[in-house]
């Protein structure tokens, strides 16, 4: 009877873990997806207010860094909000951003305070014909692909937004179609605040637009090799080339002056390797 009792509570404790693991992936994707509504609706407030108070929390965009919750900020209440909305917290009449989020990976670690979540986002955005004469923009209208490899923390029992990367990976004018697309559709940024009162903190050297191809690193291994994808294999070669002649793969690494407590270490669920070892943020 007493090893029975003993079976019994541990399966209990194992599945009170799965529960809180499943619970845990499913608050995580919510999270993205609620960040993602008050996106479309340019309500920056609400967006900033997803993001966690850590010192540690970054947005990684177009080529910079946002740090802090002040850079957090800067980028959503300052740029988005002046450009698109001038300056109030909510939509304006005839501007569509809208973005669907999908394909989501959410993997939660062992201490259920820390997850990644990899997503994919398409927005279509623009302006209507009625308001060409009064929004800044004019008449425009275009599409936007591109990949989020994040990570989130839980901070007071709740989950925020941590290391949000964001990766716009090819633009399309609606006319054109992505094939006849400009390179550097987007300018990158060159300069840094406080010189620029709206700029990032850094430049970084992760610059890809279209017509750059070069894969997003996972933050997982293969589900059944458990192996990490090469370097190499991550780069875009002109057809034809070797992986050496192209740019330098993309990186999830993390900003100077910050670290992972638990970089080298593995855990698993569901029998698999959930995070790659060098990306295992508690100990």
């Amino acid at each position: 009877m007493d090893s029975e009792i003993a079976d019994l509570k541990e399966q209990v404790s194992l599945l009170r873990k799965e529960i809180s693991r499943v619970s845990d992936e499913a608050e995580v994707r919510k999270v993205h997806f609620k960040y993602g509504y008050y996106l479309d609706k340019c309500l920056y407030n609400e967006v900033v207010d997803m993001y966690a108070d850590h010192p540690d929390t970054y947005v990684e965009f177009l080529g910079s860094r946002y740090r802090g919750k002040e850079g957090v900020k800067r980028l959503y209440n300052g740029r988005f909000q002046q450009t698109f909305v001038n300056g109030r917290n909510g939509p304006v009449r005839g501007f569509l951003l809208d973005h669907i989020m999908m394909q989501d990976i959410v993997d939660v670690d062992p201490s259920g305070t820390h997850a990644w979540c990899r997503m994919r986002a398409l927005m279509s955005a623009g302006t209507h014909m009625s308001v060409r004469e009064t929004h800044p923009r004019g008449h425009v209208q275009w599409w936007e692909g591109g990949l989020y490899e994040n990570e989130y923390l839980k901070e007071n029992g709740v989950w925020k937004l941590f290391r949000y990367r964001y990766f716009p990976f090819w633009h399309a004018e609606y006319e054109k179609g992505w094939s006849l697309t400009k390179e550097n559709y987007i300018p990158w940024p060159t300069k840094i605040y406080p010189e620029d009162p709206l700029g990032p903190d850094e430049i970084i050297e992760q610059k890809m637009l279209w017509p750059d191809t070069r894969v997003v690193p996972f933050h997982y291994p293969h589900p059944v090799t458990g192996k990490k994808t090469n370097d190499d294999d991550l780069r875009a070669p002109h057809f034809g080339k070797d992986a050496s002649t192209a740019e330098a793969p993309l990186t999830l690494a993390l900003p100077e002056g910050q670290s992972r407590t638990g970089a080298g270490k593995t855990w698993e669920s569901e029998g698999s390797v959930r995070v790659l070892p060098d990306l295992v943020e508690n100990s």
